[in-house]
């Protein structure tokens, strides 16, 4: 019989369809689109095919938007999102509207022509954490954004696009986004309860049981969520509570390379290089606004959603908000647990 879970956080209904079940060595990756790659744009060499940089990790004796770097980051050629101008936040009838003011980023993860993350050395995952670190420190100095979302897109059916370059995006945004408000409302109103952190409880949860634990190194753990709205998703969170993903110190920086690069690992091997999708949701700026999100370095704690693609969202799901997943969190656990890597 199908299995109806409710997402703990956000209150979200997962249907998880055991008659619908396949075996987790019935998944594997869609195949990608082939096509001629023309020179790739975000290859060492080939920096003049980007628009400048903002950043980079580069030795002090090479020039800006050069060669020579480990890693760039550059304007999106079509943000959407761009940072000049003003909100000019006004009303027409009952209609909210504002100018699309935000920043659009390209992190150009690696000089080397490498089209996954999971095919990164640690360092080098180690450099891209970082980075995200750096680019949100920095844009929080910006009062008109509220909200910096980091995201990965890998595989063309995961809108990867043409070019087969390892590399994240960031957006930062004006308002927060309604996904984040939804686990900070659910986080929030869990600690007024329990005066508890929902995602702490959930972690000492997960290690007890150990039936959705996939990892468990050096202060990070890997589960397949509960309430999972897709086969083979993968939550990775701290186990000590932190609501602010820029205040890892350098050791918990390290340590989190090593897990991502292992989870990436077992879906790339377990899973034929499966598309996925993995976003970054870490607490809002906060700026002063009075009674405003005013617990939540005590209710909300960071994590990382890796969603690999091999199923499609139908009808069902966009009319009602249900997510069908046809593979129990319990047996892709277990088998992305025996994959070596």
């Amino acid at each position: 019989m199908p299995d109806l879970r409710k997402d703990p956080i956000i209150g979200r209904w997962v249907i998880i369809a055991t008659e619908r079940a396949k075996r987790p060595d019935q998944f594997s990756g869609q195949s990608q689109e082939n096509h001629v790659e023309k020179p790739c744009p975000f290859c060492e060499g080939n920096e003049s095919s980007t628009p400048p940089e903002i950043y980079a990790l580069r030795p002090k004796h090479t020039q800006p938007n050069g060669p020579g770097w480990d890693l760039r980051v550059v304007p999106s050629i079509s943000p959407f999102l761009r940072i000049e101008g003003e909100l000019d936040r006004r009303g027409d009838g009952l209609y909210d509207v504002m100018n699309g003011i935000g920043a659009h980023e390209i992190i150009i993860e690696t000089n080397q022509h490498i089209a996954n993350m999971a095919d990164l050395s640690e360092e080098q995952v180690v450099n891209v954490i970082n980075c995200y670190i750096d680019r949100i420190t920095d844009l929080e100095k910006d009062k008109r954004f509220k909200y910096v979302l980091v995201f990965k897109n890998h595989g063309w059916v995961a809108g990867g696009g043409r070019v087969k370059h390892s590399r994240s995006q960031l957006i930062a945004t004006p308002v927060n986004p309604k996904r984040v408000k939804e686990e900070l409302i659910g986080a929030r109103q869990y600690y007024e309860y329990h005066e508890r952190c929902v995602f702490c409880d959930l972690i000492k949860q997960e290690l007890a049981s150990k039936d959705r634990l996939i990892l468990d190194i050096d202060g990070f753990i890997a589960i397949a969520p509960f309430a999972s709205r897709f086969p083979f998703e993968v939550w990775i969170m701290p186990k000590k509570h932190s609501s602010d993903f820029v205040n890892l110190d350098m050791q918990s920086r390290f340590n989190l390379g090593k897990i991502i690069k292992k989870v990436l690992m077992k879906l790339k091997k377990g899973l034929n290089d499966p598309p996925y999708n993995y976003i970054l949701h870490t607490a809002p700026f906060r700026r002063q606004k009075l009674g405003y999100w005013k617990s939540i370095e005590n209710d909300y704690h960071w994590h990382i959603e890796i969603m690999p693609r091999l199923t499609r969202v139908a009808g069902f799901e966009w009319g009602t908000g249900f997510y069908i997943c046809p593979l129990p969190p319990e047996d892709a656990a277990k088998f992305l647990r025996e994959v070596e890597v």
